[in-house]
């Protein structure tokens, strides 16, 4: 194709480039346009295909430019591309399109291309693995947590105090002091529910009775807008009820597994809290090699990469549209760094011979299968259902990528 191609900009991984096309090269895609056109459409007193030229011309001249300018871009886009050679991770964008007299058009064509990343410092680096030691100070507070999630609530007759659950209908007074019907709620005292003037007010009440005071709102309070102020508030306590933890003993770890003793939940707390904090451990470490590599290997990053794992993770939180602005603000630079981290993992994996395939997956999901004590094929078809498939095979490779980086570093015990 007869084109001129003037590279404008480059930025990162942003390519802009200049790109004229001949009024000559047009003419040809119109003809062409009108010729397709032509044999389409239907004209009054001919037959499909068989209205002259012209009337078809001057009739869908709008519809003919559109279809000639679309096949031209087209056309130049493959041009510059293979022109070029660039490896494009976007749909090339147009912009500034404009025809000159002699039906020549010009536009300036924004593309993102793949990075180059090279990684020539991957070696030589040292680290500090944290310690992993767990604590007996550790194990009784998880023991205590599973304890709390067997607690129950016993309701009763009488003032509330820090750790119990009160139902209360609450209404606060509006700009204009007018106290509205009041709202149910469920609130944990001394669990930071509810600001600490309002659960003074309750601890003062037994259930079925009702008081009406100014409470004063916290200086410190999430909306700025209420810090300081003093509001009317009507409290009715409907409900006190008080929590209940089993007693720590054999016959409760029964109750949580396949336990004899309270020593043997003790032993499978600490062997999984110790199995967690290696896990954290591992973490950190490849964590850290990760920003010694970020920290010496310069390389572009597609803004659009970036800016698609900010929606995803805005999605999985369910940002909403009011705080999108903050949320991307805040959140880019970490998205990119992550992105940073993929391409990292993706170079090393692919440049040393480590990416995992098809049989790697099939031996990871046996071990699964085996553990489990299952049928391979079903732990298979779950996964495949749930979409994780790629998911375990990127596990893998990560796997070696960090083995083998772990191999040409030093990790040093904190």
């Amino acid at each position: 194709m007869d084109i001129e191609i003037t590279n404008t900009k480059t930025e990162g991984a942003e390519r802009r480039i200049q790109v004229a096309i001949p009024g000559a090269t047009v003419k040809d895609a119109k003809k062409r346009a009108a010729h397709r056109v032509a044999k389409q459409v239907r004209m009054p007193g001919f037959r499909v295909g068989k209205a002259p030229a012209a009337m078809v011309e001057k009739k869908y001249a709008d519809v003919i430019q559109q279809e000639a300018l679309e096949a031209v871009m087209r056309e130049a886009y493959d041009a510059v591309i293979a022109k070029e050679q660039m490896k494009l991770v976007t749909q090339p964008h147009a912009h500034d399109v404009k025809f000159g007299e002699d039906e020549s058009l010009t536009f300036e064509l924004h593309c993102e291309v793949q990075p180059e990343i090279t990684l020539a410092n991957v070696e030589g680096f040292k680290v500090k693995r944290p310690a992993s030691a767990v604590t007996t100070e550790q194990v009784k507070d998880q023991i205590e947590q599973l304890r709390d999630q067997r607690a129950t609530w016993t309701p009763v007759e009488e003032k509330p105090a820090e750790g119990d659950m009160v139902v209360v209908m609450l209404a606060m007074a509006d700009e204009g002091g007018v106290l509205p019907e009041g709202k149910e709620y469920r609130v944990v005292l001394g669990a930071g529910q509810a600001i600490p003037a309002i659960e003074e007010v309750l601890m003062e009440l037994t259930p079925g009775g009702t008081v009406e005071r100014g409470v004063r709102w916290p200086d410190d309070f999430p909306d700025e807008a209420q810090r300081g102020k003093t509001k009317t508030v009507r409290a009715e306590l409907k409900e006190v009820k008080r929590k209940e933890v089993p007693a720590l003993d054999d016959a409760w770890a029964r109750e949580m597994g396949d336990f004899d003793s309270l020593d043997a939940l003790t032993t499978a707390v600490r062997g999984d809290l110790e199995a967690n904090a290696v896990r954290e451990a591992d973490a950190t470490v490849r964590q850290l090699l990760l920003d010694e590599i970020i920290g010496t290997n310069s390389f572009d990053v597609p803004p659009s990469w970036v800016s698609h794992l900010v929606e995803s993770y805005s999605k999985a939180y369910s940002v909403p549209a009011e705080e999108m602005e903050r949320f991307t603000t805040e959140f880019r630079a970490t998205a990119e760094r992550q992105v940073r981290r993929d391409l990292i993992i993706e170079t090393l994996a692919e440049r040393e011979g480590l990416t995992a395939g098809e049989a790697d997956v099939d031996t990871r999901i046996q071990e699964m299968a085996e553990k489990r004590g299952v049928n391979p094929g079903q732990v298979y078809a779950q996964l495949q259902k749930a979409g994780r498939l790629r998911e375990i095979e990127r596990g893998i490779t990560e796997d070696r990528v960090f083995t083998w980086l772990l191999a040409r570093n030093t990790v040093e015990q904190a």
